[in-house]
């Protein structure tokens, strides 16, 4: 899976990880996150985030 970097502060989203404090399970596609969802370090938002190259 695709891992996606937020922009203003360098967090890597790791499918595999998901993040559990967020409420996101692992093994959840970055598509698949709800819109609402924020950066768990800096509190972008999911917009805020591009596809690791």
């Amino acid at each position: 899976m695709k891992k996606y970097v937020c922009i203003p502060c360098g967090w890597v989203y790791d499918p595999a990880e998901g993040d559990p404090d967020g409420g996101i399970e692992p093994g959840t596609a970055f598509e698949d996150i709800p819109e609402d969802w924020v950066c768990p370090v800096c509190g972008a938002t999911k917009d805020m985030f591009e596809l690791e190259e």
